[in-house]
């Protein structure tokens, strides 16, 4: 009897599971709209990706033109991708109401952060916390990135170009 009831439980699986990945007939997906909607958006890219490029062409003029050689066969899909991710990062911003922040959230952010630094309470606390050292990390953060962006700006290591010392 045991033997029976776990082969005809294993064959309704069988079966359920055929039926699970079997469409239904009669039903038909729309999906003709769909893939209209997704060729348009598709030729409107590569217009603008087109149209991008060229002034873009016209903007660096010689090497411009130059910097197109050089990418060869990669400039097509570089200029799709950019575009894509453009219109994406479009839609993102129109679609969640993204704005940038107005001049009055700067100044009560800096004001706050200045309200913090001078009064002792707030470094009292801070020690207190144990938030001490992630202060002063942050702070080696944001000098680090400032001695790159010197670094970036001198174009060299150490010291600025064209200067010599002499001994």
């Amino acid at each position: 009897m045991n033997v029976a009831l776990a082969s005809s439980s294993a064959a309704l699986r069988r079966s359920a599971a055929r039926s699970a990945f079997r469409r239904p007939n009669g039903t038909r997906f729309n999906s003709t709209s769909t893939e209209k909607k997704a060729q348009d958006a598709l030729a409107g890219a590569q217009k603008t990706a087109v149209k991008g490029w060229e002034k873009l062409v016209q903007f660096l003029g010689p090497a411009g033109q130059k910097l197109g050689n050089l990418l060869g066969g990669y400039k097509e899909p570089l200029v799709y991708n950019f575009t894509v991710a453009r219109e994406v990062v479009k839609r993102i911003y129109v679609s969640e109401a993204l704005s940038p922040p107005a001049f009055s959230q700067y100044a009560e952010v800096y004001r706050q952060i200045w309200s913090n630094v001078t009064h002792a309470s707030y470094w009292r606390g801070l020690t207190q916390n144990g938030q001490f050292a992630q202060v002063g990390i942050y702070g080696l953060q944001a000098y680090g990135i400032f001695k790159i962006g010197e670094i970036i700006g001198r174009r060299q290591l150490v010291g600025y170009p064209g200067t010599t010392s002499q001994h």
